[in-house]
């Protein structure tokens, strides 16, 4: 998970100020000490560090929280909003032309995933019913051009090519031409990389700028690398004059110190962020959304939203009506585990429910996707109706699912008996909901005492 180590201390921090009844000035100075110290450990800029703590210290000074009925909420309110103007206050929206096409320039160096990017947005924007081209601009880089058009291929998305032997500043303007030719509405230009920012590279791309006058200037970053994603994002800016940032690895990136720190550093908004390596798994960067995850509380928003373009309503009331009869059945329960891979990693979406990163790391809560595939395979070795009647599985049938899925007896014996648990679970959990949420304290407190899910 992105910032895991951060969000860990700074909710430790905030833990101990919610505690309290009243706050000494010696116990906001021990947990600003223990921010920054954070901050510096998730390799953000040590200026950054410095302005952020400055920052909380004269608004909570400001606030008196000393005397505050509930002191600890309002530090936590004021790191969330200082956090939230640190990446960018709100989204920000990416540019669009008055006179199509909308020209966006990827810029960024080898090895950050800008031709994978490339693909990514264009299949975002298709998804908004956009008709974006992309252009193959790397005649550099073996197979680049080739990368490009098996991911055009992939997301039916046309890539114009001149092959390698034309400059990239002439096939950039054909590029153009051609899509006003054809009706795209967007333009998305993959230029060439290197290891290292050089004056050649430079000039190649204040070339294409000079042409193609992009709306866009996006420049694509490996979060992973740290304050050397900042540094490169801050070289760029100034001999290109960057529009955006895409943060590609965000999810395997578990300081975020290049996230909280290209904004306050170079001024360049973060437009999109790659949390995976499927061609979807590009999304836009919310500083709101993001902060409130970092604190522990969530990000609901998002989580509805992918809800929504993955789940089906309709599907989803039918499963409502089984869980409130107790019909809930392994079928069910199969159909249901495809709807939840398509919202994305398990993790991810854990850190999106308020208090759930608590639970994620305790025993009672283990998630591994790993263990997910083993349970599906055991569900699909059982016959229709041991998926409808679970109740007529006896020894021996327990024993040909081991055998069917590749998996032991025990295991076929856990899942039996969580997914008991669970639908029982999920009926309290359904009555819950019709009367207004009354019990949840209930639910809660069975996760405590070892509930699990069967894919934990």
């Amino acid at each position: 998970m992105a910032f895991e180590g951060l969000a860990s201390r700074l909710q430790n921090v905030f833990s101990k100020l919610k505690g309290k009844g009243r706050l000494s000035e010696e116990d906001v100075n021990e947990a600003l000490r223990e921010v920054r110290l954070a901050l510096l450990e998730a390799d953000v800029n040590f200026k950054v560090v410095k302005d952020f703590i400055a920052k909380i210290r004269e608004k909570a000074v400001g606030l008196d929280v000393t005397k505050s009925f509930t002191p600890g909420m309002l530090v936590i309110d004021i790191v969330n909003k200082e956090l939230t103007a640190l990446m960018g206050e709100t989204q920000s929206k990416l540019a669009r032309s008055n006179k199509p096409p909308t020209v966006i320039m990827m810029v960024g160096l080898q090895g950050a995933g800008k031709t994978t990017t490339t693909g990514k947005l264009a299949k975002l924007l298709q998804k908004q019913n956009h008709r974006p081209l992309l252009v193959a601009g790397d005649i550099y880089r073996p197979a680049a051009i080739k990368q490009l058009q098996v991911l055009g291929e992939q997301i039916k998305v046309p890539v114009f090519t001149l092959g390698d032997q034309v400059s990239p500043v002439a096939i950039a303007k054909a590029g153009l031409q051609h899509a006003k030719d054809n009706g795209h509405d967007y333009l998305i230009i993959d230029t060439a990389g290197r290891l290292h920012i050089d004056e050649e590279l430079m000039e190649e791309l204040a070339n294409i700028r000079k042409e193609v006058d992009p709306d866009e200037i996006l420049l694509v970053i490996d979060a992973m690398t740290g304050q050397d994603a900042v540094n490169v994002a801050d070289n760029f800016n100034k001999q290109l004059e960057l529009t955006g940032v895409i943060l590609t690895k965000l999810d395997g990136d578990t300081r975020g110190g290049a996230a909280l720190s290209v904004r306050a550093v170079t001024g360049c908004p973060i437009k999109f962020v790659a949390t995976g390596e499927k061609v979807d798994a590009l999304e836009p960067f919310y500083p709101d959304r993001m902060a409130s995850r970092i604190l522990g509380m969530g990000d609901m928003l998002s989580l509805i939203e992918k809800a929504q373009e993955n789940i089906d309503a309709d599907k989803a009331k039918e499963l409502e009506l089984k869980m409130r009869n107790n019909e809930f059945t392994f079928e069910d329960f199969l159909e249901q585990l495809e709807q939840v891979k398509k919202l994305g990693p398990l993790d991810q979406l854990l850190d999106m429910m308020p208090g759930m990163n608590k639970l994620k790391g305790a025993k009672d809560l283990k998630v591994d996707d790993k263990q997910m595939a083993r349970t599906v395979a055991i569900v699909k070795s059982m016959t229709t109706q041991e998926k409808r009647k679970p109740e007529i599985l006896n020894a021996s049938r327990r024993k040909r699912l081991a055998l069917g899925s590749g998996t032991s007896v025990q295991e076929v014996n856990r899942l039996i008996k969580q997914f008991d648990d669970m639908r029982k679970m999920m009926k309290q959990f359904s009555g819950m909901m019709g009367s207004g949420g009354k019990g949840m304290k209930g639910l809660k407190g069975k996760l405590g005492k070892g509930m699990k899910f069967p894919f934990g």
